[in-house]
């Protein structure tokens, strides 16, 4: 549809509302793979309330907004099995990279860090790369 970029602008508006808010109120970046990693390893036993609220939101809020929008096209991939290695390989990215897309990007290029600046470039060469790979050369997507 010709106004779906409204969507995307919006779902900009709010990362970035949430992430300077959680900056002004908790003094962290948000990044949401070092949220759900303190959480797992047990490094944010101190505040395992706050994280998970915030990953309580990242569930309800999409389901709360449902009734606004018909069904979204996602274009990604039916396969069950490729999504989950997708998946696997984001997680495993994140933890080399130190950070996702919302630490990085997000938080990490608004603040010039030089360190965000560039695991930004690398993850959206790396996604780049990946698709090129996956729908050209293997034909999986």
């Amino acid at each position: 549809m010709q106004a779906d970029w409204w969507w995307g602008l919006a779902g900009g508006l709010m990362i970035g509302s949430a992430a300077g808010l959680y900056l002004l109120l908790h003094g962290r970046i948000l990044g949401a793979s070092g949220i759900i990693g303190g959480l797992i390893d047990g490094s944010g036993r101190d505040n395992a309330q706050e994280r998970l609220w915030f990953l309580a939101g990242l569930v309800v809020v999409p389901l709360l907004l449902v009734p606004l929008y018909h069904r979204v096209e996602t274009h990604a991939s039916s396969s069950l099995p490729l999504l989950a290695v997708a998946g696997l390989l984001v997680g495993i990215g994140t933890r080399l990279a130190n950070g996702c897309t919302s630490g990085h990007g997000v938080c990490g290029i608004s603040r010039f860090s030089l360190r965000g600046i560039v695991a930004t470039a690398f993850y959206l060469l790396g996604g780049g790369l990946a698709l090129v790979i996956g729908r050209h050369l293997l034909g999986v997507i």
